[in-house]
């Protein structure tokens, strides 16, 4: 019997596997005891290429549970060691749209916050004290890509990568992400997600040393087609 599970691959080879998230799953296991993606594409490579014992798949970077799109798995625990290293290294390119409620300050720019991560809320704050215990710098840039009626759609390159680090420091901007509650969005999606997509990866293959250049499929959602249509005309 097939396995129920159908993932979006975006892309596969004998090393790497690249899959297009869904706005509520999570890439590993956490203290909810859900059935994380990294468990669920063990079993559907394993059937679909008939393997008799344990498959490997090793997460190299997760995303938020309310995000959706891009997130690559390592098929072989040399691409994991070698992925792991380009992330450590900034030798990664990852970039993300982020539909907001309100319009940052400047059509573009770079933002350097300090954050400190909450752990009993989940949640990350700007600290204005660098020294502070547990405080982290978090860089990223960003720029306006289309205005609609009441919402913007924001493209963000990340160049740390801190716990929820996008969507506090827009917040922090004054712009915070639709339905993004925990960061003060004044209402949530029907479905549950945050309007944040990481939208595009690119890296140097960790074993044939090519290009890789990956891009996410857009929601179905109106405002996300409509605002995407703006910004690629």
């Amino acid at each position: 019997m097939a396995h129920p599970y159908m993932p979006n691959i975006i892309y596969e080879d004998n090393h790497l596997l690249c899959v297009a998230k869904r706005p509520g799953e999570i890439v590993q296991g956490d203290k909810t005891g859900d059935i994380p993606m990294s468990e669920t594409l063990k079993l559907w490579l394993k059937e679909k290429y008939q393997k008799p014992g344990n498959v490997f798949l090793g997460v190299i970077h997760r995303l938020d549970r309310p995000v959706g799109g891009l997130v690559v798995f390592a098929k072989t625990s040399k691409a994991l060691t070698r992925m792991n290293d380009l992330f450590r290294h900034g030798e990664v390119q990852k970039k993300y749209w982020a539909i907001v409620t309100a319009a940052p300050p400047q059509p573009a720019g770079t933002v350097e916050d300090y954050l400190i991560r909450n752990e009993q809320q989940n949640k990350s704050y700007v600290t204005r004290d660098p020294m502070r215990e547990g405080a982290k710098l978090a860089r990223l840039s960003y720029r306006l890509l289309a205005s609609g009626e009441r919402y913007h759609l924001v493209e963000v390159e990340l160049h740390t990568g801190r716990h929820h680090q996008i969507r506090c420091q827009l917040a922090h901007l004054g712009c915070p992400i639709r339905g993004d509650l925990k960061y003060g969005a004044p209402r949530s999606n029907p479905d549950g997600s945050i309007s944040l997509l990481s939208r595009s990866i690119a890296f140097t293959h960790p074993v044939s040393k090519l290009p890789v250049s990956l891009i996410a499929p857009l929601p179905s959602d109106r405002l996300w087609q409509e605002l995407a249509a703006q910004a690629e005309a």
